[in-house]
């Protein structure tokens, strides 16, 4: 072979196993990844890599699997400076006797800016590239994440009442629309609107995020069916359950992300097979609030595309996807009377290309494909606690947890190497985490 017939490209990452989620259900042994700037150009196998392709970098990976980026589909990362702070309390009580007025006390552009610092960190460090926040002050998010160089869709919110972002769903709106026109070409940032829920917003606020939604393209991310309370009031104040006055509305579509459902019947699914729309559970959250079971493999039967977040430190505690993944695979079986349920191969699909399908980017994220943009992570197989390894998909699901996590790539950048942070300076964000917490604690007092 003459040198004029070898390909020159910039990283080649030789992996004992990859899983590359399409085709689905499938590992390899001994392939490589070729990365082109910001792409994906090849995975193949190392022998035809040797012979195809010249690398400025080659990264020897003899005892880990190489997949693709996590995508956190669900939470609110800023939350993170308020873990552990109100557990053990079911829901409404928490977010009314505890978060809220912490929020009141608490919530500035410096707070989101190092809790959304706080939060990226441990979610680089557990194998996460792209994620979904809703909360206030987006653009400071927005701005954190893009700075950083991770992937994230970051939702404004939306209410009925005043918060420290906004005085009421006009300027929400307006703020949110200016929002959406700033990052809408972002190559990390995608901009999406986010009423809270159901019961924190009216059809008028709803029927103005569905219209803002279909001028622009920008997603929709909805709490909804989190709670039987939240139905039950819902079906006795206003006669129909919250998915059918969403269908009413228009927002139920392919667009929309419903996070939660753990109180759906025949009905409900009905509606989200018409429409479309997206569902994305958060077990660990739903588990811990008591709020309810989603029938994950009933959905995924149904045709119903389901991806998985972790919600907000504040309510999980952890914003571990892998951890996340082990618990959605669990519960599934328990709810489906089934131990087929959710298999591993499933579970690990949706946490990358499901979660790229309710994005909206399946066409670029979410699989281990040429031409994708190499968002990609590495997980160390060699420790003790995760040997022998007879099925890497079912280790990464049953036996591991995100802290073995060695490395990751966004946009073919390195984020994590050797389990190091190579863009968050961790010694000064943990000095400013400390401050939060000292200040936390003083006004808790």
């Amino acid at each position: 072979m003459t040198a004029d017939t070898i390909t020159a490209a910039d990283i080649r990452i030789n992996a004992r196993w990859l899983i590359p989620i399409e085709p689905a259900a499938t590992v390899l042994d001994n392939q490589a990844v070729i990365i082109q700037g910001n792409r994906i150009a090849a995975v193949i196998p190392q022998a035809q890599a040797n012979r195809e392709f010249r690398t400025r970098e080659t990264v020897d990976l003899p005892h880990h699997v190489v997949m693709p980026g996590l995508i956190n589909m669900h939470g609110h990362a800023a939350m993170t400076l308020f873990r552990g702070m109100a557990d053990d309390l079911p829901l409404m009580t928490w977010l009314n006797d505890h978060i809220w007025p912490a929020e009141g006390r608490h919530i500035s552009q410096q707070f989101i800016a190092d809790g959304t610092q706080l939060a990226m960190a441990e979610m680089l460090r557990t194998g996460t590239t792209t994620f979904s926040d809703m909360y206030f002050f987006p653009e400071i998010a927005a701005q954190v994440a893009c700075d950083a160089g991770m992937r994230a869709q970051i939702c404004f919110p939306l209410l009925d009442f005043p918060t420290i972002w906004g005085s009421g769903p006009e300027e929400y709106l307006s703020k949110g629309a200016a929002f959406i026109d700033t990052w809408k070409n972002d190559g990390y940032i995608m901009p999406a609107i986010g009423p809270h829920a159901p019961y924190t917003v009216s059809d008028g606020p709803m029927a103005e995020a569905v219209r803002l939604s279909e001028a622009t393209g920008a997603r929709i991310q909805i709490h909804l069916h989190e709670t039987a309370f939240e139905v039950e009031e819902a079906t006795e104040k206003q006669g129909r359950r919250p998915t059918a006055r969403l269908a009413e509305l228009g927002m139920l579509r392919p667009e929309t992300q419903c996070v939660h459902m753990t109180q759906i019947d025949d009905s409900d699914i009905r509606l989200l097979q018409q429409s479309g729309a997206q569902v994305i559970h958060c077990p660990e959250s739903n588990l811990k609030l008591a709020s309810g079971l989603c029938p994950v493999q009933k959905l995924l039967d149904s045709g119903v595309n389901v991806a998985i977040g972790t919600d907000g430190a504040a309510s999980n505690n952890d914003l571990d996807l892998f951890g996340e993944l082990r618990t959605a695979a669990m519960v599934a079986k328990v709810v489906a009377g089934d131990a087929a349920a959710v298999s591993a191969h499933r579970a690990l699909a949706m946490a990358t290309i499901n979660g790229a399908r309710a994005l909206g980017r399946d066409h670029e994220l979410g699989s281990l494909v040429s031409g994708k943009l190499a968002d990609l992570i590495a997980i160390d197989l060699s420790d003790p606690f995760l040997q022998p390894v007879y099925d890497p998909a079912s280790h990464l699901v049953y036996s591991n947890h995100g802290r073995s996590v060695s490395h990751s790539w966004i946009n073919g950048v390195p984020q994590v190497q050797d389990g190091r942070l190579t863009r968050i300076d961790v010694a000064d964000l943990m000095l400013r985490v400390d401050d939060w917490a000292g200040r936390i604690r003083r006004q808790a007092d």
